[in-house]
């Protein structure tokens, strides 16, 4: 069920589906609601939460892998028996079971690459994850839903600010790879909404927004090279700048992992109006580079043996080096190519893997952050995850430090026992992500509202 292939700066999840039907000479069927259960994989049980809506239509819920209302396919259902399939994943996934009235349960077995695993559902809704530090309403502070323009696309996001009047310095937040809502939401955690919540009650106004194509905002991710993007967090910045409720002179970019590769691209353009940058995980070299090493020590990590290990390698360098060369044609020979090499039950597509080589894809393999950082003369604080194993600190912290080596005010610090999402961890592995239940340790709450405060104090 999981597999040890590594994508750039993202994860792959599994779904799962199911749904039923009724005849029109029958009742209802009995199916339709919301049920819950255990996919029974040894060692590593996984809830679902699955919503039957209709006769074909359903969707689920896998709360540790950060799946939400996924849409269900190929349902068929009735009294005497249910089955489902799986879009968009290998394995050739697959449900089959049957409804019993006597207990009004829904049991059967899940078949995905060969492999079976028994699975139960029973009525109601699967738990939540236990998420303690989201923020809750009442707020002690103004939340305000805004829009604004970026060319030709229309960017939505939500701006808070501590109450009373006056203006406030602001900070405006940069998602990490791959298409993010405004809350940066993932593995049921809520990064941004909690880092929002705490720099506003630390008298910070602060906007985050939707990625092109998600939420809100319009465009498509897929499509967009880093210019597109750049003047994306630009036109934030000149949205902030503009409103009567913030200082025009104090306002800042953070961005995490992928968004500490874009704030200083911003920060560092003429006349950009940017007066301090906060990078969370922002790392010190080339996509390239990242992906490359992230494919190491993550298969490491996880077991995989090391002529696995060296194989995934040498194809992430080789596809790096195509989409570092624009070379997007060869790019999709070469992931056809290893595509063809995986058992048939796993085998995608080719539609599917080409929809994988984007320009996004290429522009984030491609860029270098040298130049930007190099060209830093603003407040920068640029901090990493000491179990860090999407963003290695021990590959970004030391070319962190000689890029900013010109700027008088930079720090670069490494926060030990903590992830990619700065979670506190034993391990860094991001299939932990989501059974941490802290979504960022305080302790890096605090450092950060520290820096903060000390170099653009709230009042």
């Amino acid at each position: 069920m999981r597999s040890h292939r590594v994508g750039a700066l993202a994860l792959f999840v599994i779904a799962v589906l199911v749904a039923g039907c009724s005849s029109d000479s029958n009742p209802p069927e009995p199916t339709t609601g919301d049920w819950h259960g255990t996919l029974e994989i040894p060692g590593e049980p996984l809830e679902i939460g699955v919503t039957f809506s209709g006769q074909d239509a359903g969707t689920i819920d896998i709360p540790l892998q950060g799946v939400n209302a996924a849409p269900l396919k190929d349902v068929q259902s009735s009294r005497n028996g249910v089955s489902f399939g799986i879009p968009d994943v290998p394995g050739a996934a697959k449900f089959d079971g049957r409804y019993d009235q006597a207990s009004d349960r829904i049991a059967g077995d899940f078949v995905q690459s060969g492999q079976t695993f028994k699975v139960t559902l029973q009525r109601g809704k699967v738990t939540p994850l236990n998420r303690p530090q989201e923020p809750k309403p009442p707020f002690p502070y103004q939340s305000e839903d805004v829009t604004y323009r970026s060319g030709d696309l229309t960017i939505a996001g939500t701006l808070t600010k501590p109450s009373g009047t006056g203006r406030f310095p602001a900070v405006l937040l940069i998602t990490g790879s791959g298409p993010q809502n405004r809350d940066e939401e993932l593995f049921g955690h809520k990064p941004f909404l909690l880092i929002a919540d705490t720099l506003t009650r630390a008298g910070y106004a602060v906007l985050r927004t939707d990625d092109r194509g998600v939420g809100g905002t319009g465009g498509k991710l897929d499509d967009a090279n880093y210019t597109d993007l750049a003047n994306d967090a630009a036109a934030g910045v000149g949205f902030l700048r503009g409103r009567q409720d913030v200082d025009p002179a104090r306002v800042g970019l953070f961005g995490h992992s992928e968004g500490g590769y874009l704030a200083p691209l911003v920060a560092s353009r003429p006349d950009s109006g940017v007066a301090f940058a906060i990078l969370m995980a922002g790392p010190g070299v080339s996509g390239a580079e990242v992906i490359v090493e992230q494919t190491r020590v993550i298969l490491t990590a996880n077991g995989a043996p090391p002529e696995e290990v060296e194989k995934q390698v040498r194809d992430a360098a080789e596809l790096s080096a195509l989409l570092t060369a624009g070379d997007l044609a060869g790019a999709k020979v070469l992931a056809r190519k290893a595509n063809e090499a995986l058992p048939p039950d796993e085998r995608k597509p080719d539609a599917e893997v080409d929809a994988t080589i984007t320009p996004y894809l290429a522009a984030l393999t491609a860029y270098d952050p040298a130049p930007a950082l190099s060209a830093l003369r603003i407040p920068v604080l640029a901090f990493f995850g000491g179990k860090d194993l999407q963003v290695p600190p021990a590959q970004s912290e030391q070319p962190m430090r000689d890029h900013l080596a010109a700027d008088p005010d930079a720090t670069v610090h490494v926060i030990p026992g903590v992830n990619h999402l700065m979670q506190p961890t034993d391990t860094g592995k991001p299939d932990e992500y989501a059974t941490i239940e802290t979504t960022i340790s305080p302790e890096v709450l605090s450092y950060v509202t520290g820096w903060l405060v000390a170099h653009i104090p709230p009042k």
